[in-house]
């Protein structure tokens, strides 16, 4: 993988070639780069190539979600330590050290140079571009693309190595909006101005996109921008900074959308790891997961990573599993290859783990554990947080005509057979997100954009962090902060 700062020529050409599978159409491949972006045609490829590195597996190919549940303390290495490959020590144990960090870095600004890349030449040969059939519409769709993912990969770098909380607002993330040259050495951008960045490419984006857009020439269109998933990480950017009627307002748009509805709990056991294009369910964003991918993680994807008989390096803790009521679908137990789409919990057949798993990553059958591991689409976004984003910011004070935060917890725990709560507070909106989202990478977000702080114990782990822990924001990797003498290290890492 190159380095970040440093585009190559052929880095869009890769970018647009390495999820073989994806996409139903390959691209040339001998093209030089200045000819593949020179057209309508090697522009759509590039923007398809953009979305390439999210299956990688320091992002949603795995670990970014994965990781992000060992250190909040919903997963845990199983209880019997000869199940595990020993992948998840430095999450679950909290060694994290510039020489040993998330590799995000690297791969987020990879696709952030690639859409720069796209986005440039929209930018500054339009009148090239409009020829034939292809209208300025088209042009703006692929441009809305472009800077939604953009602000995708600066949102999750701002997530895991900056602050959301508003404390060390000086460490946001370098914000990367033109094409660099090998000799650009950008600082830090603030936590301010990132956010700043990150709405205005959404709110751009949006104003951009056709309604009804859908990225044609694909196996999930679930796992493409559309204006509703514009939307919906608005809805999520502006719940983390702060600005609760907005979030109520986004999140609403998508509920009042009709293109979505919540999972029953006659559904809710059965949709993990199954496709989902179309209209109805939940999924409004997802990473598709196919074994022919070049970023598949393969071995290391999140279906291997939680399978007893694969890696098994991520269970599910007692702290996590012991929250549910009795009857409510997302707690339900039973034997991993037995119970399969019936429990959203299990264990392997044996029990010689002595471990839960989750069934959120049970895979799509395209491989067996034991020697090919099976593939999952990750989701990013869907329906349910939508809910609990507007209860959220209804009791920060967003008002929505029709919408309490109480109606809004119960619609989802009505779909789960869970009991109706009489009154609804900022900890039962919390508790509902770590009982319906767990797995998905929420809960260590969650914490730092509140100020929380931490206490857990499981297994060989006591955790206990305040708001003002290091561990909030984790170190950027040693060899960009040796590549760039402008970028500062977050607090307590050292130099």
């Amino acid at each position: 993988m190159k380095k970040y700062f440093v585009i190559a020529l052929l880095a869009v050409v890769a970018l647009t070639t390495s999820c073989k599978g994806w996409l139903t159409e390959e691209p040339v491949m001998s093209q030089s780069t200045e000819l593949t972006l020179s057209d309508y045609d090697g522009l759509n490829k590039a923007v398809g190539g953009a979305y390439t590195p999210l299956c990688d597996g320091t992002w949603y190919g795995a670990f970014y979600v994965l990781d992000a549940e060992m250190r909040a303390g919903n997963a845990r290495i199983p209880a019997n330590t000869e199940f595990t490959s020993g992948r998840m020590m430095v999450p679950y144990y909290m060694t994290y050290e510039p020489s040993a960090t998330s590799g995000l870095w690297t791969y987020a600004y990879y696709l952030i140079s690639c859409t720069n890349n796209v986005l440039d030449v929209i930018d500054n040969r339009i009148n090239d571009l409009l020829t034939g059939s292809v209208t300025q519409q088209d042009i703006d769709n692929l441009k809305a693309e472009a800077l939604a993912l953009r602000a995708l990969a600066h949102f999750d770098l701002l997530r895991l190595y900056g602050r959301t909380d508003g404390s060390n607002g000086e460490f946001g993330v370098c914000l990367i909006t033109t094409p660099q040259l090998p000799t650009d050495m950008p600082a830090r951008a603030t936590v301010a101005q990132t956010f700043e960045s990150i709405i205005n490419d959404l709110t751009t984006a949006e104003s951009l996109m056709a309604p009804g857009y859908v990225r044609g020439g694909v196996a999930d269109t679930k796992a493409t921008i559309t204006p509703n998933v514009i939307k919906a990480l608005l809805a999520r950017v502006y719940l983390y900074n702060k600005n609760w009627q907005k979030a109520a307002d986004y999140a609403t748009a998508i509920i009042n959308s009709n293109e979505y509805t919540l999972w029953t709990a006659d559904e809710y056991t059965s949709v993990w790891g199954k496709e989902v294009a179309g209209k109805g369910g939940e999924v409004i964003f997802e990473v598709y997961g196919k074994q022919a991918n070049a970023y598949d993680e393969y071995w290391e994807g999140p279906s291997h990573m939680t399978n007893p008989v694969g890696y098994a390096d991520c269970a599910a803790s007692s702290a996590l599993t012991s929250l549910f009521d009795a009857g409510d679908v997302r707690g339900t137990t039973g034997v991993r290859g037995k119970d399969d789409g019936n429990v959203m919990f299990a264990t392997d057949a044996a029990q010689a783990s002595n471990t839960l798993w989750t069934m959120k990553y049970m895979g799509k059958g395209e491989g067996n554990a034991t020697t090919t591991p099976d593939v999952n689409n990750v989701i990013v976004l869907r329906l349910s947080e939508m809910y609990l984003i507007r209860a959220e910011a209804i009791l920060n004070g967003a008002s929505v005509a029709g919408a309490t935060a109480l109606s809004d917890i119960n619609a989802i725990r009505a779909n789960r057979n869970a009991a109706a709560l009489t009154s609804a507070s900022k900890q039962d909106v919390a508790k509902e997100r770590i009982l319906e989202l767990n797995f998905e990478g929420h809960l260590w977000f969650d914490l730092d954009r509140t100020g929380s702080t931490l206490s857990y114990a499981d297994g060989t782990v006591t955790r206990e962090l305040d708001a003002n822990s290091k561990f909030w924001a984790l170190p950027i990797p040693k060899s960009q902060i040796d590549l760039n003498e402008n970028l500062k290290q977050n607090p307590g890492y050292g130099v």
